[in-house]
């Protein structure tokens, strides 16, 4: 019993851990100072925040020095009012808080009744007084509408300035989700911390960028550099702060399909009609949906979204050396010859020449293992792997010499899934759950009897 316990108090432990980094790195704050208009500081307002897409309300009292500051506030589009008794209602329409901003907002009350409203419409940038780092915010509208080769968001990350696809090299394999390896400001492509919904989203295995939810599921994202602020000191080079999208007290939702394919395409210009292949292969259909809304107005809400991105590709054949029909039954005299080579080749003992002929193997020389394992490897110039300058490629690839066209398919499947439900419990207090899933698939047909499992080309 006392075992389930501490383990139910760590659980807990790291999730109040967990929500505090969340709320610190991905949500916004607002701070200001309430004055009267003589310059005197006002105490005791009353400060009130609220999102005007949820209803969500924050609410705050300005202090002895006419200080307030609202916390942990998701981005949006907000409506702020401050209110104090002998003077008329201060209200600012349209702020909108990006992902991890701290705008400054102060107020001038002038004397009057309660009753009485000024209200003005923000239009301008919030000052951003709170953070060191220098960023930039791409925002939910760039993220859908700006053009993106395979709806991939990390492309986005170059607008921020300083920003440049990185060479992956060895921190890329099969191990990890095949993502961009991005460096901003010079900085190493793994040293950079992205963040998603306030949870740290680098690849545990090389410190890249772990995939980013499709471009209809996310409401935008953030880019600092220069001198970060505290919370992302374990990275030096930058960090890309995501959020994901949330419902609201309007149902809303899409359904769309992206479609690439070789049919449609016109010729290249370098092309014609008799070239083969004269068009590229890639079929590429990319297709999904979103829905969010409301199960209790301005306090639960649920989003949820799915993609699926099906490629198919064959590329142009490459040319894989196996052996012949000829080295099979012990003749490498062809293989080694300058028809093959540069120039000549002999080879050692247990090869002699035979009847003028040199580089024979003996019969009887191959190992029962190794013929076993020939049954999976294709033979050049068998019936199933003729030679191939029939087919019009370059005559020095020729099955005398052990060439065959094989072909590696560029077959791939990727799906995600996003799923979010946020609950307001008060105004000083709420919760968010949400679930991300990324499948990559890129399987490779296997070809009867060829262990190089490249759909080798039989004709």
């Amino acid at each position: 019993m006392k075992l389930v316990r501490f383990f139910f108090g760590v659980l807990i432990a790291i999730s109040m851990w967990s929500a505090a980094w969340g709320q610190t790195v991905s949500s916004s704050q607002i701070t200001g100072v309430v004055k009267d208009s003589g310059g005197a500081v006002i105490a005791a307002a009353d400060v009130t925040l609220t999102q005007t897409d949820t209803g969500q309300t924050y609410k705050a009292k300005s202090n002895g020095a006419g200080q307030y500051i609202l916390l942990d506030l998701p981005n949006g589009t907000y409506n702020l009012q401050v209110t104090s008794v002998g003077f008329e209602t201060d209200i600012q329409k349209g702020i909108v808080l990006d992902v991890g901003s701290n705008p400054e907002i102060n107020f001038v009350l002038t004397v009057g009744a309660v009753t009485e409203t000024v209200v003005i419409q923000a239009v301008n940038a919030n000052v951003e007084m709170e953070s060191t780092g220098i960023g930039q915010v791409i925002d939910q509208t760039q993220v859908v509408e700006l053009p993106l080769n395979g709806r991939d968001p990390d492309q986005l990350i170059a607008l921020a300035g300083a920003t440049t696809t990185a060479v992956g090299g060895d921190l890329n394999s099969n191990k990890n989700f095949p993502t961009i390896a991005i460096s901003v400001a010079g900085g190493l492509p793994n040293g950079v911390a992205f963040v998603l919904d306030g949870a740290t989203h680098n690849e545990s295995t090389n410190n890249l960028n772990m995939p980013q939810p499709m471009p209809d599921a996310l409401q935008e994202f953030k880019v600092e550099t220069s001198a970060l602020p505290a919370q992302y000191g374990d990275h030096a080079a930058a960090a890309v702060n995501a959020v994901t999208k949330s419902g609201s007290n309007q149902f809303h939702g899409d359904v769309y399909e992206f479609i690439r394919n070789y049919a449609l395409n016109a010729l290249g210009f370098f092309n014609s009609y008799t070239t083969s292949p004269y068009k590229d292969s890639l079929k590429r259909n990319q297709f999904g949906g979103t829905f969010g809304g409301p199960i209790l107005k301005n306090k639960l809400f649920f989003f949820g979204g799915f993609e699926d991105k099906i490629v198919r590709s064959t590329p142009a054949p490459t040319y894989t050396q196996v052996p012949t029909v000829a080295m099979m039954a012990g003749d490498f005299s062809t293989v080694t010859s300058t028809a093959c080579n540069k120039s000549a080749i002999t080879l050692s003992a247990p090869f002699t020449t035979v009847g003028g002929v040199p580089n024979q193997l003996p019969a009887g020389s191959f190992s029962q293992q190794a013929l076993a394992a020939m049954k999976f490897i294709p033979i050049a110039g068998s019936a199933a792997y003729p030679d191939q300058t029939a087919l019009g490629t370059l005559n020095a690839y020729t099955a005398a010499c052990g060439y065959v066209a094989v072909k590696i398919p560029g077959n791939s499947r990727q799906d995600f899934a996003v799923g979010r439900v946020d609950y307001t419990l008060s105004d000083k207090n709420r919760i968010f759950a949400r679930y991300f899933l990324g499948i990559n698939s890129q399987p490779i047909p296997p070809t009867p009897n060829n262990a190089l499992t490249e759909n080798a080309v039989a004709q």
